[in-house]
């Protein structure tokens, strides 16, 4: 049940007029695709005693909202679009006169342990997201950011729902991180966020209407269904650092090659050969895997900057050297196709064809990519990216989601909204214990059944959640 719906300025948005500013190539291909949306999900077990606990819980999300869009105050914009004559419209970024949405919601009668112990993700966690079935191009009449806080019994979710054409993976996660240091009292933040954009060439374009997307492109949004198919569920696999060594070793060794195969590769083609297997997929018909990956070190001048809106480190940060690399997501789609009959062959020989391909993603193929896309812009959604597609993944285990100290503890899960969710879609993120790994799959139930009784790939998952 609803108990709250407000909308939400930052206290200083009155200070300064911002320019308006034009989006990228990068920024603007999955307008048709949902906004990011993740929740932590935190056991408190005073919110069952009193009704004053949960009122403080959401003074104190609420105002901790409130002081980090003194920080993010791009977030508090909202996208702007402008038709053409010739059926086209460009959008670009309204840095003003801009809200956030916060919303405060009741879930009788659920323990946090409803949540956590069932093999598949409860369908009734979709309801715990703000701006549920919101498209990134609707960012023109809907907030940019949404925080939900939905008591449970004895715990409660925080969700936050970020437009993907302001924030791509990385960026959201270093600005979560930064809001936690705002909840727990601290009046800076240890690495401050940078807002700008990055172009090819290192042109600045002045010109809004530089990009130009065709309408039909747009109008996809009224004619497409946004639940996910019917009898696909969401679970959560669990894979201890240990097990994803082992998976390394094996891949490297199967090839004979040195250690060039990545504990994340190995994985991946871990988790895609059962699905394929348990698909039941003719082994003479190509079965596609897309990997969403970083092109930040591939392209020059990109390395020390974010791609999508909002960077969150500059070119002079002391703190760069200290920030992991990243290396499954947002900026660029990379592909390949293998039959099932060929991921017989082994876990190194699938692993390895993914190595070469990510590897194939040099920096002149990515600047092809985005000056063709910029010239002949192609909106898409996620399970439309290949032909054939058993899994497509993205997210990454180097985003630190489970480190800081909120002040409510440290969460128990981490579990993504309904947006984008498909047949085949597999999101990365990192476990709770060092080194671990969750990664959060959608499937039909019957190739979950199929799965639990594939005895090579249930030996490496891990029953905690």
């Amino acid at each position: 049940r609803l108990v709250a719906d407000i909308y939400s300025n930052c206290t200083s948005l009155a200070l300064k007029a911002k320019p308006n500013e034009a989006l990228t190539s990068w920024d603007l291909q999955f307008l048709l695709s949902d906004y990011i949306q993740r929740s932590a999900l935190f056991h408190i077990p005073q919110l069952s005693q009193d009704q004053e606990s949960e009122t403080l819980l959401v003074h104190y999300v609420k105002s901790s909202l409130s002081n980090c869009l003194d920080h993010f105050q791009h977030l508090t914009g909202h996208l702007a679009a402008v038709e053409h004559d010739d059926n086209t419209t460009s959008i670009f970024f309204d840095c003003n006169n801009g809200r956030a949405l916060f919303v405060h919601a009741v879930v009788d009668k659920v323990s946090f342990r409803d949540i956590i112990e069932p093999a598949y993700v409860p369908s009734f966690v979709d309801s715990i997201f703000p701006l549920r079935g919101v498209k990134n191009c609707q960012g023109t009449v809907e907030p940019l950011v949404a925080v939900q806080v939905t008591k449970l019994v004895d715990g409660a979710f925080i969700s936050i729902s970020i437009n993907h054409s302001i924030m791509d993976d990385a960026s959201f996660f270093h600005a979560f991180s930064s809001c936690l240091e705002i909840v727990n009292g601290s009046s800076s933040l240890s690495k401050p966020l940078v807002f700008q954009r990055c172009f090819l060439n290192n042109n600045t374009i002045d010109d809004f209407h530089t990009i130009r997307i065709p309408n039909s492109y747009i109008k996809q949004i009224a004619n497409e269904a946004d639940d996910a198919p019917s009898g696909v569920k969401v679970r959560v696999f669990h894979f201890t650092k240990e097990v994803i060594a082992k998976l390394k070793e094996k891949s490297n060794v199967e090839v004979s090659i040195n250690d060039e195969i990545s504990s994340l590769q190995a994985l991946l083609c871990h988790l895609w050969r059962s699905i394929v297997c348990n698909k039941k997929i003719d082994p003479d018909q190509e079965t596609s895997y897309c990997l969403l990956i970083d092109a930040r070190k591939q392209i020059r001048g990109f390395s020390n900057s974010f791609l999508n809106r909002v960077s969150s480190c500059g070119p002079n940060d002391s703190h760069l050297n200290n920030r992991p690399p990243l290396d499954a997501f947002d900026a660029m789609v990379t592909g390949f196709e293998l039959r099932p009959v060929t991921l017989d062959n082994g876990l190194g020989n699938a692993a390895w064809q993914m190595n070469k391909v990510v590897a194939s993603c040099h920096e002149e193929k990515l600047r092809n990519f985005f000056e063709c896309w910029k010239r002949c812009p192609k909106l898409t959604r996620l399970s439309n990216l290949a032909p054939n597609i058993a899994v497509v993944t993205s997210g990454s285990p180097r985003f630190d989601i489970y480190g800081g100290n909120t002040g409510l503890g440290r969460p128990v899960a981490i579990r993504s909204g309904p947006g984008n969710k498909f047949d085949g879609r597999a999101t990365v993120q990192s476990g709770k214990e060092d080194g671990s790994i969750d990664i959060e799959v959608c499937l039909p139930v019957e190739t979950f059944e199929a799965m639990e009784k594939d005895k090579e790939f249930m030996d490496t998952v891990s029953i905690k959640s």
